[in-house]
């Protein structure tokens, strides 16, 4: 119970944080990952289970053991995670999320991953934002996951942005809710490496505009909002967002109000982005993804450039 509030100062700062123990110090044996997976799915059987929900979605065949480097409170809410994964053949596209397999825990969590790929490329880590609910994953995240714990990942999923250096350029709408910020966020960090890399190297994929709208209930529970503000400032040109606030009851800091709106975002700002070269990812509370979704296809934007997934 006491490691969940272990806070690792400067974890979540890059490269030039801390690092975690050599990957060799893993020590889940491929009979235990075996062992993990099978008997998970076997006692998986919720109906709002996110085995069950994903059962017919394309996954990777590595199962990988992970171990954890950081904790930290991205808000009264939600812990944040960072993993050092063992396998090399691990990789994942911005968006996707993991199956988290936890020794004795017999549910599978399911969680997007928020970091881009980039990081993992570079320390063999990812990233994840894990709000607090009674599903079991969750549940050990928040009272019981201490540095050093062992876990187990499995890449899945069918939401993500993966353009090649050929590809044409497109510019993206990112609609976030809640924690469904989390994809986003690594697309958006994808974004920002590509940028960088076209900048340095003159070639490779040209990122078109980004506009993101994240809404959330105040200001506590926009995850990631500094982050996502380092990214507007640092290519203005290139990055823009808008924040909204449902129930906001005390006082907006100064450095947040040029950005927040109070209130739910709207279709008409929504509209105001649609063009032939406009790709937009959705995700968020099922009614908000419906939602959007419907109203981007009523206004005849192709069902190809629409994607979104679904977090219960």
């Amino acid at each position: 119970m006491a490691g969940a509030a272990v806070v690792v100062l400067g974890l979540f700062r890059g490269s030039a944080g801390p690092r975690c123990p050599q990957v060799a110090s893993l020590r889940l044996m491929p009979s235990t990952l075996r062992r993990l997976s099978l008997t998970s799915v076997m006692k998986s059987k919720r109906r709002t289970d996110h085995m069950e929900r994903t059962a017919n979605v394309t996954r990777q065949k590595v199962l990988s053991p992970a171990k954890v480097c950081g904790i930290a409170s991205e808000s009264p809410k939600v812990k944040r995670l960072r993993l050092l994964v063992a396998e090399k053949e691990f990789s994942f596209k911005a968006g996707q999320w993991v199956d988290f397999f936890i020794p004795g825990v017999s549910v599978v969590g399911g969680f997007s991953i928020c970091s881009s790929p980039a990081l993992l490329e570079r320390e063999r880590m990812i990233e994840l934002a894990v709000k607090c609910t009674e599903h079991p994953p969750s549940l050990w995240i928040h009272n019981q996951c201490a540095l050093d714990a062992e876990v187990a990942l499995r890449v899945g999923g069918e939401f993500y942005f993966d353009p090649q250096p050929t590809d044409p350029s497109r510019n993206l709408v990112l609609i976030a809710g809640g924690v469904g910020i989390n994809p986003l966020l690594a697309i958006l960090r994808h974004s920002a490496d590509l940028h960088r890399e076209r900048a340095d190297k003159a070639s490779g994929y040209e990122v078109g505009r980004i506009k993101l709208f994240y809404s959330a209930k105040d200001t506590s529970e926009l995850l990631f909002k500094n982050n996502i503000l380092d990214l507007v400032n640092e290519f203005p040109e290139k990055i823009a967002c808008s924040l909204h606030v449902t129930k906001q009851t005390t006082e907006i800091s100064a450095e947040l109000k040029p950005y927040i709106t109070e209130g739910r975002i709207t279709e008409k700002e929504i509209r105001d982005h649609i063009s032939e070269d406009t790709l937009f990812y959705i995700c968020g509370p099922p009614p908000m993804t419906d939602f959007f979704s419907k109203q981007l296809e009523n206004s005849q934007v192709p069902k190809e450039h629409i994607c979104f997934e679904k977090w219960w």
